[in-house]
């Protein structure tokens, strides 16, 4: 591996470590439910959550769960199972990856997908990259109409 990519798996980016920190709040209030300002000030206190984009993180955090009824809307169509079958890795970077998609459109589309498969890649099962990207695959046309338009 080279030095340069070696740095890049040990280090992670500020804004994808902050991504990550969303997706553990998402994952958390999935499995154990809570108040979103608490799930943020958990982890907010927690020691030891290196280099990460602060207002990245809350902005994805509050943001996903705040409006997680209607990303669960957007998101339906193009599941094969119903939310609640879902592995809960897997549901919570859905939500996050439709929150960004829709909601986050300084960052493209394409940058939104690969850090979402990065994320089940990292943090969920065997195979569930592959039905990430595919569901976010076949919400971006239709949450960013004009950016694919531009293309």
């Amino acid at each position: 591996m080279s030095e340069l990519a070696h740095q890049a798996k040990a280090k992670p980016s500020p804004r994808h470590r902050a991504r990550e920190l969303a997706l553990q709040g998402i994952y958390q209030w999935r499995v154990a439910a809570g108040e979103v300002a608490q799930i943020e000030k958990q982890i907010l206190d927690e020691k030891k959550l290196g280099r990460y984009d602060k207002g990245l993180f809350s902005k994805l955090l509050c943001g996903a769960l705040n409006q997680h009824v209607e990303l669960e809307v957007l998101l339906a169509p193009y599941l094969d199972r119903p939310l609640a079958e879902l592995s809960p890795v897997e549901f919570s970077v859905l939500l996050l990856g439709a929150y960004e998609l829709s909601l986050n459109l300084e960052v493209p589309y394409k940058v939104v997908i690969n850090e979402a498969v990065e994320l089940a890649k990292t943090f969920g099962g065997t195979d569930g990259h592959k039905y990430v990207n595919g569901v976010l695959d076949k919400l971006a046309p239709k949450v960013r109409a004009p950016e694919f338009a531009a293309r």
